[in-house]
């Protein structure tokens, strides 16, 4: 009889599992590599017609030129982008590629990509409580009722309490989208919340779709129910937890606004930018307001990032983007998603904690976290305490030894990874329970089946000590997690976040800001559970939009962008600089939080927004898209008018432009505050800006020169408009670069 392996046996297992199999089974290239075909996508910029039909067959004519035949091509085709712009994905040769880059028309050709995921209380940390007077944003936006969010994800589970349409009014008129059916997914399962599904299989290996859903609802990876409830799920009556930890109401962020699903991610595989850039033009098409897009590819360049100039399409249409910056933090350098026109959002905690406290033999406690929740009868009492084991790896683990004890392990060289290998060396020895210590962490891992806590590298000598100088066998006692919130709980930049600066476009400030992405509970299946990642911190933020969309609906997403960055908090409600975690703990700078922790109330009323203007995109991609058909411009990136400046590479000195829009009281007056990086003098003219009934833009000039005769790393500061009433602060970042010889290796 085969025999039964525990969930929390087989759930870490198998990244180790996946981990080695990456390692093992890679292939090898073919003698024939050009003849294999892969999947390209091929870019043809704006629409010649409005008809979908029209443009499609344009697409089979244009490939069609060179397989030789429409019927080639239509066995080639595997998507035709045609709502938001003109382009497809087909299966070619690498020489049929090159073909198809020299056709007139055609802009770019790049291969398909692999994409991955970025992986209720945190509402009311954001000021967004149901229970806030009328004049606040929740209300005054009618909690986002009319708005639609496009969830770009795994696909949801649709039976959800948060998917109920209990109170909603007609699906929005302008609304063009479809409930497309699949496996156990039919239309009935759409409403007047989940408004829209749809479902991309056609570039997945077919071994990928063992086991998962043929349809929209989410199968093995309930992520994309997770954020779809995160950013609009329904006021859910009564109290929802997480086996008791995290009670309260469970909401999105725009409780009243619609979703539409565009499911592109299955399983463990993910799945491809061809993939995804169906899923946007086919959400262009539909009418979304807002799209929400918790996924990341592997390192690109612009040009290769076929999403690049799809969400660009949609920026151009009036609907804003949000990405999450990646989970590689804290290491400089690691963020993706760093177009100019989308909100990048990095993840910052919440005002929540999991306090697990230990007991020792002599009485003494010390206070982990932990989300330990199926606490078994006898597990809270004193046990024998394992601490021989260092990092607990199996020829350090002595198995006879921990069976019935709580083991303590330290962290190892790779604290994540040590803790998976940790917990299933105690599991499968018998062990009663886990002390891990680590360095600060933000993320805690269920465990169904072992009683574990997480400490600090300080609270391991303590237990130590008392182990050491005890006369009989050391005892040790780990109590029930509880969850605790409190305003005393301050926001911190998670230590996974992905750090700036951009690789591929150092001179965009990256990322715009940070929203809550720690140990965020919302809706899995038929419950809720914890999840962290920037994953969380995009829906978070689309939320927001949703909200801002509600009450500014003639704002461009420039202009909701600039709202939201330029009224962020850098601090925290005691004045104390907003920290980054990481090795070591430091203050937040621009490349962990952009401009800062997001502040929604603030947002409605900025006083002045950076806007601009769709074409000055255009021009910008120029910069890397060599076949575009564009003017191409000397001006550097960070002439864009966006709500930060990047100037990576400043020699001696350097003048650029900004523009803002007067979206407060008609009569104003702006006056210039700035701080400057160490070793830059900052001169901007004029230094008050005065607006009237007739003039509403205002444009001024930035000189930065270097007082610095070496070469330099990157510098911080700001400048800010206030008026007596708003504070519109962008975020500076400056290196300084003499000798271009010189590699400044960080």
């Amino acid at each position: 009889m085969e025999s039964q392996r525990s969930p929390l046996f087989l759930a870490l297992l198998l990244p180790v599992t996946l981990y080695s199999c990456l390692l093992q089974c890679r292939g090898l290239p073919s003698a024939n590599t050009e003849d294999i075909r892969k999947l390209y996508i091929v870019y043809m910029g704006e629409k010649q017609h409005e008809d979908p039909e029209l443009v499609t067959a344009l697409h089979h004519d244009t490939l069609a030129s060179v397989l030789g035949s429409k019927d080639a091509a239509l066995d080639s085709i595997v998507y035709s982008y045609k709502h938001g712009f003109s382009g497809f994905a087909a299966m070619i040769t690498v020489l049929q590629a090159k073909q198809v880059s020299g056709l007139p028309g055609v802009r770019s050709v790049t291969q398909s990509r692999r994409i991955k995921p970025t992986t209720t209380r945190s509402w009311d940390f954001l000021g967004l409580s149901i229970k806030n007077p009328p004049s606040k944003l929740l209300h005054k936006a009618k909690m986002g009722d009319g708005i639609i969010i496009g969830v770009i994800d795994t696909g949801v589970w649709p039976e959800s309490k948060s998917f109920r349409d209990d109170g909603l009014g007609p699906i929005p008129s302008r609304w063009k989208g479809t409930c497309q059916t699949g496996q156990l997914f039919n239309a009935s399962h759409c409403n007047r919340k989940l408004i829209g599904a749809r479902w991309y299989d056609k570039a997945v290996p077919r071994s990928v779709l063992k086991g998962e859903y043929r349809s929209a609802r989410a199968a093995s990876n309930q992520h994309g129910t997770h954020t779809a409830s995160t950013a609009a799920g329904s006021i859910v009556k009564g109290r929802t937890s997480f086996f008791g930890l995290g009670a309260g109401v469970a909401r999105g962020g725009a409780p009243r606004a619609r979703v539409a699903v565009y499911k592109v991610l299955w399983g463990d595989y993910g799945g491809d930018t061809a993939t995804l850039v169906a899923a946007i033009d086919d959400a262009v098409g539909d009418g979304v307001d807002v799209m929400s897009l918790s996924l990341a590819g592997g390192p690109a360049t612009p040009n290769t990032a076929a999403d690049s100039w799809a969400s660009l399409h949609a920026v151009k249409r009036g609907i804003s983007v949000v990405y999450g910056a990646g989970n590689d933090g804290p290491r400089p350098g690691t963020l993706t998603n760093a177009l100019p026109w989308v909100i990048t959002v990095a993840a910052s905690t919440i005002d929540r904690s999991f306090p697990t406290v230990i007991t020792l033999g002599d009485n003494s406690t010390i206070v982990g976290q932990a989300v330990y929740y199926r606490t078994k009868k006898g597990d809270d009492s004193f046990k024998e305490l394992y601490y021989n084991a260092s990092s607990c790896d199996e020829d350090t683990l002595n198995a006879t030894e921990v069976r019935g004890k709580i083991a303590l392990c330290n962290m190892g060289d790779d604290p994540d990874k040590q803790f998976v290998i940790a917990a299933v060396n105690v599991f499968r020895a018998g062990g009663a329970g886990l002390i891990f210590a680590r360095y600060t962490t933000n993320i805690l891992t269920p465990l169904p089946d072992l009683p574990y806590v997480v400490v600090d590298l300080e609270s391991r000598f303590k237990i130590l000590d008392y182990a050491q100088r005890t006369s009989r066998e050391p005892l040790v006692k780990v109590s029930p997690t509880r969850s605790v919130p409190s305003d005393s709980f301050t926001p911190r930049v998670a230590a996974f976040s992905s750090r700036g600066p951009s690789a591929a476009l150092p001179a965009v400030l990256k990322p715009d800001i940070a929203a809550p992405g720690v140990q965020i509970l919302a809706a899995v299946k038929d419950s809720y559970e914890f999840m962290s990642g920037t994953s969380m911190a995009t829906p978070h933020m689309s939320g927001v939009v949703a909200l801002l969309k509600c009450l500014h609906p003639t704002w461009s997403p420039a202009a909701i962008k600039s709202a939201i960055v330029t009224t962020a908090s850098t601090i925290d409600q005691y004045g104390i600089p907003i920290v980054a975690e990481g090795v070591p703990r430091k203050i937040a700078d621009p490349f962990d939080y952009g401009s800062g922790n997001i502040n929604p109330d603030r947002a409605v009323d900025p006083g002045l927004v950076y806007d601009i203007n769709p074409r000055d995109y255009e021009e910008f991609k120029c910069f890397w898209d060599e076949s575009e058909a564009c003017k191409a411009t000397q001006q550097p990136m960070y002439h864009l008018n966006l709500p930060s400046i990047a100037i990576p590479n400043l020699k001696s000195s350097v003048t650029i432009f900004r523009t803002v829009t007067n979206v407060g009281a008609a009569k104003s007056i702006y006056k210039a505050i700035v701080e400057s990086p160490p070793g830059i003098n900052i001169e901007v003219m004029p230094k008050i800006l005065q607006f009237d009934d007739r003039t509403k833009v205002q444009r001024f000039k930035i000189n930065f020169t270097t007082m610095h005769k070496m070469q330099g790393v990157y510098t911080f500061g700001s400048l800010t408009w206030v008026d007596g009433i708003h504070t519109v602060r962008i975020p500076i970042a400056i290196r300084v670069v003499i000798e271009e010889l010189f590699a400044d290796v960080q």
